[in-house]
């Protein structure tokens, strides 16, 4: 089984650290959800987290960095716009995709020229990705297409003996992936919205982000994904939310529907609780399509699909 290790342990870097420079993977914790981490230069560790969450390996994985001084490292020409929400924005819950340099392995990239990349706003991981002294690549960490881990326990669930040391820091403060955003096209693109809310990024760069047409290319965009076993139920108001819940023997609304920082950061761990608890049906009240609540939306109409 593999063993956890609380973040406020004096050992605690120092033993991720050992986990990682040896080729091992680490359930990293991080403010969106916990991240199964390996180093991004070795790899059979990338080729390990494939296999561990059962991931096409066709869908790249997310290079995690401490400092934005690493970023010429990984990417080159990156435009001026994507610096400048890289300088205002991290640490924090923002991906960007860039063209990628030979210091990028294809194995993390799905075979692209291009790289996500991001700094994650949790201090723990930050030490460990310095004390590395290499970039991370780190999907989320839970079985490909399951819903998200935002607690050290959802990781040892899903993964067990699969990930050879969990770091835990308690819940994910955001427990929404990362919002992505691609720089290597004419205008910035919308990927994945998520933690960031797109219209700050907007606000930031005084620069539209439209949305794409066409097949993603970043990661975790699947048009069924984060789903739990029991089905999603979509309403649009509480009322509604009350009518659904007759109509299924074991079901119940999920909570915080009226306010997006708290739905979102209890989502996963109320979709993988109405699982535990053996409902049928979660009714879900989808929330407006502004801030965090265009991400919340995005993630329960994916949970709602067969």
């Amino acid at each position: 089984m593999s063993s956890v290790i609380s973040s406020h342990s004096p050992n605690a870097v120092s033993q991720a650290v050992s986990v990682l420079n040896a080729g091992g993977l680490v359930g990293l914790p991080t403010e969106t959800v916990y991240g199964l981490a390996a180093r991004a230069d070795i790899d059979v560790a990338v080729a390990s987290i494939f296999r561990a969450k059962g991931r096409p390996t066709g869908h790249p994985l997310i290079l995690h960095i401490s400092d934005i001084a690493d970023l010429d490292r990984y990417a080159h020409n990156v435009p001026s716009s994507a610096l400048t929400l890289a300088q205002q924005c991290w640490p924090g819950p923002l991906t960007l995709l860039l063209h990628k340099t030979s210091a990028v392995s294809f194995l993390v990239t799905g075979g692209r020229e291009t790289v996500a990349i991001r700094i994650p706003a949790n201090e723990c991981a930050r030490q460990i990705i310095d004390q590395c002294g290499h970039a991370l690549a780190a999907p989320s960490a839970n079985l490909f297409g399951h819903v998200s881990p935002t607690t050290a326990k959802h990781v040892h669930q899903d993964l067990g003996d699969k990930v050879d040391l969990i770091v835990d820091d308690g819940n994910c403060t955001i427990g929404v992936e990362s919002t992505i955003v691609d720089f290597t096209t004419d205008q910035p693109q919308l990927l994945r919205p998520g933690g960031f809310p797109a219209e700050d990024l907007e606000s930031i760069i005084d620069q539209p982000i439209i949305m794409p047409s066409g097949e993603s290319r970043a990661p975790g965009m699947l048009n069924s994904h984060y789903a739990p076993k029991c089905t999603v139920v979509l309403v649009h108001t509480i009322a509604e939310a009350k009518r659904a819940l007759s109509e299924y023997d074991d079901a119940r609304i999920l909570d915080h529907w009226d306010n997006c920082p708290l739905y979102a950061a209890s989502l996963y761990t109320q979709m993988r609780q109405a699982d535990a608890d053996g409902m049928t049906a979660i009714i879900a009240v989808l929330p407006d399509k502004s801030g965090l609540g265009l991400a919340i939306r995005d993630r329960l109409n994916k949970a709602s699909l067969p």
